[in-house]
């Protein structure tokens, strides 16, 4: 009977998606976490290596893991893949015949017991160590010096031992181990790709906004279009973001086109929700005349790379009933019973401007319409994509089309605007989607926001890339509603240091924070109507300028590009969050540590008060030998003050003046 278990088990293994059946997603440099439970029967010593294998099936590192949970044989070790594209890794698990001798030998040779049996067994083992081909001569002789010193009988027992035990050789058989019974998992997937799909700052747009204009006399309006948003790009760049994200830019259809406020009865002058895809000017793999054509896309396009942005394109795959793909594929929606097309629905809400295309009537015909579409984009620029409502459409047409696009263009990332349920968002996050929306616009307390953060930093973070919005244009929630100014800043300190990649929707930084009775989404939404904007006026309020030192901040500090390693500290008030990010010397690419430490108010009207309860070894800082003692220099990266901070610092944070302490933490 062939067995399922190796010689030396190796179960458990993560990150791993679905038992492979999707690979775990690392960016390139990010230190990836493997575990693996490792075991074996007896007393003898067992130990495990984490390999990492390229996108050519060859061996790349094999790094020695360490026992993370003694007693309970859980083994760690980090890798690191340097190129964006198909990676695997497995665990090998083996037996360790030194660490078994060493741990005998010490035990014995104290106690008297079988000394000099352990000492011979000893200088055997190292023996026959050092005569492994492809050892260097410089450990061949660390190992042969060892072995002398075992068999010197006019040496007391324990300097021989101490010899067989010292630095130098565990060096040398930590770098090179003697490994028996080796037993591997196996190799499971991981996709690796370009730092920006872990770590990056989003700005969204309407363009037709920058740059329109309304005649004070006939009220007639006219439109911005991509040359004169292009104009708003420099500030935007200025401000630290990396991508500019762009709400839909193609021909607005007429029928049933709604007016201001989502009303049914549109003015001339309205300009329909972009939303609307669709008109005899073009579908989706055109621009809406009033913004201008190709050859201004790629003005824009251009324009963003000199400022060093990337152009993301929201993709909508609904239509307006005046798409041309109602006339020349009417199988690709739903007919009713009484022979009109059903539009889109989400009860009690009705978009009757929108139709939504039904996959399963013509699947492989939609399929290679959308992949085309993508490509003229792609073609022209985009480097990125946000989905709009993905959970609507089947998850295998995203596995496909994603992974389709991605064997081609490696450098395209797809974010999901999947606000859904968990089911539904995990897996489209496992399926291809780089990033996604999450719960973090509807989480305010601080019980919630903790419990929030360590999930998306926990497991699913070998996954699921959380991008954080405080708001969008479809969300206000009340929250931003009613907390003025000092809301908008909370919010914004704990979306661009609480995940690598976030967002915000333009107007943030004017506070645009009046609601549509009855809605939870601003009121004149800019889906609806234009909105051009006194952008002078934000600097007088001020969140630009913390946007940007935001912005600075993350760009400076390598703990806030990462997921993982984030860890929530105690506060004595429940109004004060506190929590902190931490790499290693050994996770970062640059080879130092840094940790950020985050303190907020989350009370936007009052001043709050709390003593912090700092977990010292989490910031990678030494406890001091007098508790009272200061433990580290704690910099306030958004003051400039420098504080001496022990393990219980005492913060005051007023809404008014200063919302949060993001401190970088320096050894004194």
């Amino acid at each position: 009977m062939q067995t399922r278990i190796g010689r030396i088990p190796v179960l458990d293994v993560s990150p791993v998606a679905e038992e492979g059946r999707w690979p775990a997603k690392a960016a390139v440099g990010e230190a990836v976490p493997v575990q693996a439970t490792v075991f074996r029967e007896g007393h003898d010593a067992v130990a495990a290596t984490a390999v990492l294998v390229g996108p050519d099936g060859a061996d790349r590192q094999a790094v020695r893991m360490v026992d993370i949970a003694p007693g309970l044989d859980r083994f760690e070790a980090r890798l690191v893949p340097d190129a964006v594209g198909d990676w695997g890794f497995r665990v090998e698990g083996w037996s360790d015949p030194y660490g078994t001798w060493a741990h005998d030998a010490a035990i014995k040779v104290a106690a008297g017991v079988d000394t000099e049996l352990m000492l011979v067994e000893g200088a055997r083992f190292f023996a026959a160590a050092a005569s492994r081909k492809g050892l260097l001569a410089k450990a061949k002789k660390v190992l042969r010096d060892a072995v002398s010193a075992l068999e010197d009988a006019n040496r007391p027992p324990e300097a021989r031992l101490a010899a067989g035990l010292s630095a130098e050789v565990r060096a040398v058989l930590d770098a090179h181990p003697v490994r028996e019974h080796v037993t591997s998992s196996p190799t499971y997937p991981l996709r690796v790709d370009r730092e920006l799909a872990l770590a990056g700052s989003w700005y969204e747009f309407f363009p037709r906004s920058e740059g329109a204009k309304q005649d004070r006399r006939t009220g007639e309006w006219r439109s911005g279009t991509l040359r004169t948003a292009a104009k708003r790009l420099p500030a935007i760049a200025a401000m630290g973001f990396d991508v500019v994200y762009l709400t839909p830019i193609h021909p607005i259809g007429t029928t049933f086109r709604k007016g201001r406020n989502n009303s049914l009865t549109p003015g001339p002058q309205d300009p329909g929700s972009p939303y609307a895809i669709g008109s005899p000017d073009g579908g989706h793999d055109a621009i809406e005349p009033s913004l201008g054509t190709f050859k201004d896309f790629d003005f824009f396009v251009r324009k963003a790379r000199e400022a060093g942005l990337e152009v993301a394109l929201d993709v909508a795959l609904q239509c307006s009933p005046d798409h041309p793909w109602v006339t020349e594929h009417p199988e690709w929606f739903t007919t009713r019973a009484d022979g009109t097309i059903a539009y889109a629905e989400n009860p009690p809400k009705k978009y009757q401007d929108i139709y939504p295309l039904n996959f399963d009537n013509d699947p492989e015909g939609i399929y290679a319409e959308v992949r085309r579409v993508l490509q003229v984009w792609i073609d022209h620029g985009v480097t990125a994509f946000r989905v709009d409502n993905p959970h609507t459409k089947p998850l295998p047409f995203w596995e496909r089309l994603i992974a389709d696009v991605n064997a081609a263009h490696p450098e395209v990332i797809f974010l999901a605007e999947a606000f859904t349920r968990p089911a539904m968002m995990h897996t489209l996050a496992r399926i291809g989607f780089h990033q996604s929306y999450t719960y973090f616009t509807w989480r305010n307390t601080k019980a919630e926001l903790a419990e929030y953060l360590q999930e998306v930093s926990g497991p699913a973070a070998a996954y699921m890339r959380p991008s954080f919005w405080p708001t969008t244009h479809d969300i206000l929630t009340p929250y931003m509603q009613h907390g003025g100014t000092a809301a908008f800043a909370i919010r914004a300190v704990l979306a661009a240091t609480g995940s690598p990649t976030w967002g915000i929707y333009s107007g943030y930084e004017l506070v645009e924070n009046v609601a549509r009775p009855g809605a939870e989404e601003q009121i004149d939404n800019e889906k609806y109507e234009y909105k051009p904007r006194d952008w002078a006026a934000a600097e007088e309020i001020g969140i630009s300028r913390l946007l940007t030192r935001l912005n600075q901040i993350r760009r400076e500090h390598r703990a806030l590009q990462r997921l993982r390693g984030l860890t929530v500290h105690p506060t004595t008030n429940d109004q004060v969050l506190c929590f902190s990010r931490h790499v290693t010397a050994a996770q970062s690419p640059d080879g130092r540590p840094d940790a950020v430490v985050v303190v907020v108010n989350l009370d936007p009207h009052h001043t709050q008060e709390a003593v912090v309860d700092l977990d010292l070894a989490a910031l990678g800082v030494a406890a001091p030998a007098d508790p009272a003692a200061p433990a580290f220099a704690a910099h306030d990266l958004l003051s400039g003050a420098v504080y001496a901070w022990g393990a219980h610092p005492y913060v005051r944070l007023d809404p008014y003046e200063q919302v949060a302490h993001v401190i970088g933490v320096r050894t004194l």
